[in-house]
């Protein structure tokens, strides 16, 4: 192609076109971008500066709030206990003989005296029945002799016979009254032994599951034969009670506690205790403290006490483990503050004081014991202050606050008086 064609001139001129257009789309995007990051920075600078403009100020931060209040706090010790029986009974045969018949449901309530079980009563009667016939037979010769005693007493008066055969006559005559006596109470043994044949119960209780059938052959040893698979050849007892109305707990406290409980036992105050599940989350029973030990132990410094509960649902089984609470004292007109109003950092324990132009002041504390979801306040704040409870972490000495819900009196934030509460250190949360 000729070079001095018209078509060879006009290519230049297009190139040159598209790279002028090029370039000037590249400057209206750089210019857009430039007018997009100036308004993002004078909106940043307008929210910096909040309601009333000021350059540097956050706008106000969201939180709940709760008032300080004056009320009486119980202090509680708590402590891991074990529920033991007031008694426990393993009814054992007092006569040996057939096992007739088994009179108790298992696992239920007994009253005193109730019949457990019937050994076979026949031998016993025979026995009473031969032992009342030897009683009879000796008053007979008993009878007997002291006629011929009167006898004689008149024919020594009228002197025909020996004094020496009044004299043994008295003799044979003390001689029967003695074995008259013997064979009383070989008949009063006899009536007892039958009337052991009715195994009854000696306290009221809970029975434990049937460690022996009815056919089984029993001794004063215990019932030989065994309806469990690990004792089939051993004595064991006709049945096991446990007395659970009223049942006891124990458990231990550590030893700097001892003197103020103790000296409240000593001096008759009833001090009221709870028993609550194994969570933590149930109350099961309420008692008091009945005894303390008289040692405390040397290995953990620990002093065992015991409550008696009166269970009468049965919520407390023997060797079931519980969580106990005692009531140790009450403290009168405490400073209480939610427990979520407290926090912990490098200043120490501090809360958050709204002020009356709405900003919030750290303010550092000192925390007494735990109750319910309030905490002790021993210094720090007075009563009517209004005290942050949620959004402490987004807060600094000054920030405004808008409260969007007040915990006042009877609100749903307030932590009602209630029985979970639990000693707590200074400082804690």
């Amino acid at each position: 192609m000729n070079p001095s064609s018209p078509h060879s001139a006009q290519r230049p001129s297009k190139t040159h076109t598209r790279r002028w257009l090029w370039g000037s789309l590249g400057i209206t995007l750089v210019a857009l971008g430039g007018l997009s990051f100036i308004g993002s920075e004078h909106a940043a600078q307008a929210q910096m500066r909040g309601p009333g403009g000021a350059k540097g100020e956050m706008p106000p931060q969201p939180v709940t709030a709760s008032t300080v209040k004056t009320q009486s706090v119980p202090v509680w010790l708590t402590a891991l206990g074990t529920v033991t029986p007031r008694s426990y009974v393993n009814v054992m045969p007092r006569v040996a003989g057939l096992l007739q018949s088994v009179d108790y449901k298992q696992g239920q309530m007994v009253k005193a005296g109730q019949l457990l079980a019937q050994i076979d009563p026949r031998p016993f009667r025979i026995a009473v029945e031969q032992a009342a016939a030897q009683m009879e037979q000796t008053q007979a010769q008993l009878g007997g002799a002291q006629n011929d005693l009167q006898r004689y007493e008149t024919l020594l008066k009228q002197d025909s016979i020996s004094a020496q055969q009044v004299s043994d006559q008295r003799a044979t005559v003390a001689q029967l009254k003695a074995t008259l006596d013997a064979n009383k109470a070989a008949l009063d043994n006899a009536r007892l032994q039958l009337s052991w044949t009715r195994i009854t119960a000696p306290v009221a209780g809970l029975t434990g599951l049937r460690p022996v059938d009815a056919g089984n052959m029993v001794t004063t040893s215990g019932a030989v034969g065994s309806n469990t698979s690990t004792s089939t050849n051993s004595a064991s007892p006709v049945a096991t009670i446990a007395q659970v109305q009223p049942v006891d707990v124990t458990f231990a406290v550590p030893q700097q506690n001892i003197a103020e409980i103790v000296d409240q036992l000593m001096a008759g105050k009833r001090l009221d205790t709870q028993a609550w599940d194994a969570r933590n989350t149930q109350l099961l029973e309420t008692g008091k403290l009945v005894a303390a030990d008289n040692q405390i132990n040397s290995t953990t410094g620990t002093l065992n006490l015991r409550a008696e509960f009166t269970n009468p649902k049965l919520t407390l089984f023997p060797n079931q483990f519980v969580n106990v609470r005692l009531l140790v004292n009450t403290i009168p007109n405490a400073l209480v503050v939610p427990t979520t109003a407290v926090a912990v950092g490098a200043p120490g324990t501090y809360v958050y004081v709204i002020g009356a132009d709405n900003k919030v002041k750290m303010r550092v504390v000192k925390t007494g014991v735990a109750y319910d979801k309030l905490t002790q306040i021993v210094s720090g704040v007075q009563a009517g202050e209004r005290v942050v409870t949620d959004g402490l972490d987004r807060l600094r000495d000054g920030r405004a606050v808008n409260v969007v819900q007040a915990a006042g009196s009877g609100g749903k934030d307030d932590a009602r008086p209630g029985p979970r509460a639990r000693p707590a250190a200074s400082g804690a949360r």
